[in-house]
């Protein structure tokens, strides 16, 4: 049976006493909720006992202002409901808390910055599913771990006192703040206790997802030669294969710090750096200089070795592609959106961050030097190895994720590889081109909150 959307009145204490609930009648007969019976009330971590109370002719429920004061819950408020008879439980919900890495209460309109206006949207479209959503930080974490003070959005930005949540969307962007002791615990704690789901609830790092990835022989053809950067025996049996290859932080985001090793003559190399001015290039004579040059980044950062690829190009610049792939209302991998990335004239990463423009897959495989033999299905390729990877990072890798943004490429044969998958997708970098209010990601976003909840 679907749980169905009912709309929360707050009535003042004095009429009602805070250990009733009023319910339609008729929403008690479906779902067999008893009347005047001692039944658990459940909003995230928070539990009280109440009786319930049939109103003939009604569709909504009626609580008092001190119960919805300590649910943090506003009159109007639209949510869903479920009963569960064995062990007489009346859930109202989902509540969803997103994890964000900072706030800025002075900044009463952004008090989110660059994400204030998804938080917004998610707002809205929490509203049209019957959801509640707020905002937190790891310094809004309560001591007891039942607890966080959130940021809601009523006629403005509201900071309260909230249950911990059904749901927590982990979007810190920090590796820090994720794996603060207090952050750690929390998830751990409502996951335990109150049988809550986090999802994107880590960090994924390159070296990680590649070697994770080549143990399954279906995905094995969309992955470049990759290995985690050990020694120079490495480095010269790499360069011995292939005419370029990539060094990429196996924690890096947003292109920085990526070197491209280019071989220029017999014993001659070019390393290529992307700065956020521009490529900034050096020349080599010899291996064995070049990665003296390197072996000092290498103490202080960890680097995936990787085959260079033949990218397809758009007037010499390079193209890639980045899937979003999101869990739906039942629970399965769908691409929700792809749109291609084209390298600005002075990088050779196509990140937004470094001045990359968005375009559609149509538009940028015509505009490309990709032979038209290999055009009409680059699209449904790329799609089908969006959702492979996705399936296998979800199989692979020990940790519960509902989005991924899975960056891809085609060379010039029309194959398409693998070149990193972000489980923290911005919600800049993968909007779809023509997009509406309330955007499909965010829609579905909610939707498998709902499903992991059983809302």
């Amino acid at each position: 049976m679907s749980t169905p959307k009912i709309d929360v009145q707050v009535i003042s204490s004095g009429v009602l006493s805070d250990d009733v609930l009023m319910l339609g009648e008729s929403l008690m007969k479906q779902w067999k909720i008893p009347a005047q019976q001692h039944l658990a009330l459940q909003f995230g971590s928070f539990r009280h006992s109440v009786t319930i109370v049939p109103v003939p002719r009604y569709a909504g429920m009626r609580i008092s202002q001190t119960l919805a004061r300590r649910m943090g819950i506003f009159s109007g408020m639209p949510l869903r409901i479920r009963y569960q008879s064995a062990s007489r439980t009346l859930a109202l919900g989902p509540l969803i808390g997103v994890l964000i890495s900072r706030d800025n209460p002075v900044q009463s309109e952004k008090p989110f910055g660059d994400i204030t206006m998804f938080c917004r949207e998610l707002t809205d479209a929490c509203r049209a599913q019957g959801a509640y959503v707020y905002f937190f930080t790891p310094n809004a974490i309560g001591s007891n771990l039942s607890t966080a003070e959130g940021w809601i959005y009523t006629k403005g930005w509201h900071k309260m006192q909230l249950p911990a949540p059904d749901v927590v969307n982990n979007r810190l962007t920090s590796r820090k703040l994720e794996n603060r002791p207090i952050v750690q615990q929390f998830m751990r704690e409502i996951k335990n206790r109150y049988g809550a789901h986090v999802f994107n609830e880590k960090f994924l790092d390159k070296a990680e997802v590649f070697d994770a990835l080549k143990k399954d022989p279906s995905l094995q053809k969309y992955l470049p030669e990759s290995h985690s950067l050990q020694n120079y025996t490495m480095l010269k049996s790499m360069c011995a294969r292939y005419g370029s290859v990539f060094l990429k932080p196996v924690r890096g985001s947003l292109g920085k710090g990526i070197i491209r090793l280019s071989r220029i003559g017999p014993d001659n190399w070019q390393a290529s750096y992307a700065t956020v001015s521009g490529t900034k290039r050096q020349s080599f004579n010899s291996l064995v200089k070049l990665f003296s040059t390197i072996a000092g980044k290498m103490k202080s950062v960890r680097y995936l070795i990787q085959q260079g690829l033949n990218l397809i190009e758009i007037g010499g610049r390079p193209v890639d592609f980045r899937a979003l792939t999101q869990k739906n209302a039942s629970g399965k991998w769908v691409i929700t959106s792809i749109v291609s990335r084209t390298a600005d004239s002075h990088h050779f990463v196509s990140n937004l961050a470094r001045g990359g423009t968005l375009s559609t897959v149509k538009e940028s495989v015509a505009k490309s030097n990709l032979p038209v033999q290999f055009r009409g299905d680059a699209s449904s390729r790329l799609s089908r190895a969006a959702l492979d990877i996705a399936k296998g990072v979800d199989a692979h890798i020990p940790a519960h994720f509902g989005e991924l943004g899975i960056d891809l490429a085609l060379d010039n044969a029309g194959r398409v590889w693998l070149l990193e998958v972000n489980s923290k997708p911005s919600k800049n970098d993968n909007t779809p081109l023509k997009e509406g209010r309330i955007r499909p990601s965010v829609r579905m976003m909610i939707q498998y909150a709902r499903y992991i909840s059983e809302f």
